[in-house]
């Protein structure tokens, strides 16, 4: 089975949101082969995945603050094998590693889902959008509800005098150009904003001293050169979508950020003064099976001291009239040794 083959369906999926999101913006009065109606048909395409998403975006949340918060113990894992490279050695830690990962209900694949579940919705509209010509000329068959007609007039709509199919790449029109450029430097800083509100407000100091933040503060600064080697191949169109679905990003973290921070970080301390002024009790986020099982082990060891001392009291109170009617001094030692 082909790439094409495999990413066929989410162009059909894709077309049909387009489809339903144009057919609204004409039923609301704008003109079929307007290039505002098609522009708001791809933020609306965004609209309906991004929102399709969000249970899986709170899963994501959740995972991450998991992660944080079991880093300590995987910090223990890695000391007690350093060194070690034997394959026993090897099993082992990864074996109390994922038995870390089952006892706290941390997976760490699922950070990844949004964006794994998202890159084919991109790529179909990459190639709906790349097909648009084709299909109006009639050498390309339609997908889903897009005719020859609509495609024709998804050809020429224009976004700022620029159509939605044209690229940088192979583009000798000046307007192509600098609506290319903008919409880039606009998806560079949109991208670096939400990172860096990431790193400096929700990540705790613990998790900035390490290879893995060292590592995204570099993709920070390197983004924006990713953006313009790639963003230079990509139509119009889908880089309108790459900068609709990066504000939705930077929109909804702002969010996640201030209403469920991630432990220890300055974002969680703001979060706990202002509910302080409030006068709201204090939250605090904890890992179920990582912070539990000492709290829970001391009731059950104190109350199994007590309970035989209990038990010994009553059969001493018992047993104290037969002995006393022997009147022996060693006897009448005996609760006073006990005691």
């Amino acid at each position: 089975m082909s790439f094409t083959d495999l990413i066929y369906p989410f162009e059909w999926i894709v077309s049909w949101i387009l489809f339903s999101w144009h057919w609204l913006f004409t039923q609301m009065g704008l003109p079929s082969a307007s290039g505002v109606a098609w522009t708001l048909s791809i933020v609306g395409l965004v609209v309906v995945m991004r929102a399709a998403m969000i249970p899986l975006f709170v899963k994501q949340i959740h995972a991450s603050r998991r992660m944080q918060l079991i880093q300590p113990e995987m910090q223990k894992i890695q000391a007690k094998y350093k060194g070690k490279s034997d394959p026993d050695s090897r099993q082992a830690m990864t074996q109390e590693t994922m038995d870390l990962y089952k006892r706290t209900g941390t997976n760490p694949f699922s950070s990844c889902l949004p964006i794994l579940l998202q890159s084919p919705f991109f790529f179909g509209l990459f190639r709906v959008l790349n097909s648009l010509q084709k299909i109006a000329n009639g050498t390309a068959e339609p997908i889903g509800p897009i005719t020859r007609q609509l495609a024709g007039q998804a050809e020429s709509s224009t976004f700022f005098g620029a159509q939605l199919s044209d690229k940088f790449i192979g583009s000798e029109t000046l307007t192509v150009k600098i609506v290319t450029i903008v919409l880039i430097v606009l998806m560079s800083a949109s991208t670096f904003t939400t990172q860096r509100q990431l790193m400096m407000k929700n990540m705790p100091a613990s998790a900035l001293d390490n290879p893995f933040a060292k590592q995204q503060k570099m993709l920070l600064y390197l983004m924006p050169l990713f953006f313009a080697i790639s963003g230079v191949n990509f139509p119009i169109g889908v880089l309108l979508y790459w900068l609709t679905t990066n504000v939705w990003s930077m929109c909804q973290q702002f969010y996640v950020i201030r209403k469920m921070p991630a432990p220890g970080s300055p974002a969680e301390k703001a979060m706990q003064e202002r509910r302080a002024k409030r006068g709201k009790p204090i939250e605090e986020f904890r890992v179920k099976g990582l912070d539990k099982a000492e709290p829970e082990e001391a009731p059950k060891q104190v109350g199994q001291r007590q309970q035989p001392s209990r038990n010994k009291k009553k059969k001493s109170a018992a047993a104290k009239p037969k002995p006393a009617a022997a009147s022996s001094p060693v006897q009448d030692s005996k609760p006073q040794t006990d005691n």
